[in-house]
């Protein structure tokens, strides 16, 4: 009397059943293994990724790619504070009658420019995040 422990549930659609053996130079090796440890994937995840996906997209390691984002984004939001410590204190001399018309200009020469940075930066993270979905 055999009494089933339940074990791992069978795989459904998803089950990879087929099998490719691929051989490398030394060199392409240790770039294999490069990638690998610079993407944080198994080499089966990085040949599957890079067969199949790369005509749609990059392969690029997630957390690396958010890290970079998140260090962005708080360069950014510090020339904000920047911006607007800079503002309200055009705002005192103003009132004081001390800013004169160049340093008006020159503010907000930088403050467009700042602006256009931020609307480049944000249509190259669409075109970024675009080419990374399939």
């Amino acid at each position: 009397m055999s009494r089933n422990k339940g074990g791992r549930p069978p795989v459904g659609k998803g089950k990879r059943s087929f099998k490719i053996d691929v051989r490398f130079t030394e060199a392409e090796y240790r770039q294999v293994e490069a990638l690998e440890k610079e993407l944080g994937l198994k080499k089966t995840e990085l040949v599957r990724r890079k067969l199949l996906n790369d005509s749609k997209g990059l392969v690029v390691n997630a957390r690396e790619l958010m890290n970079r984002l998140d260090a962005i984004s708080l360069e950014l939001s510090r020339s904000g504070n920047n911006i607007n410590q800079l503002a309200r204190y055009a705002n005192r001399l103003q009132k004081r009658g001390l800013l004169s018309p160049p340093v008006i200009e020159e503010y907000n020469r930088l403050l467009r420019r700042h602006e256009s940075d931020q609307v480049e930066l944000a249509l190259l993270f669409r075109k970024l995040i675009r080419s990374l979905i399939p």
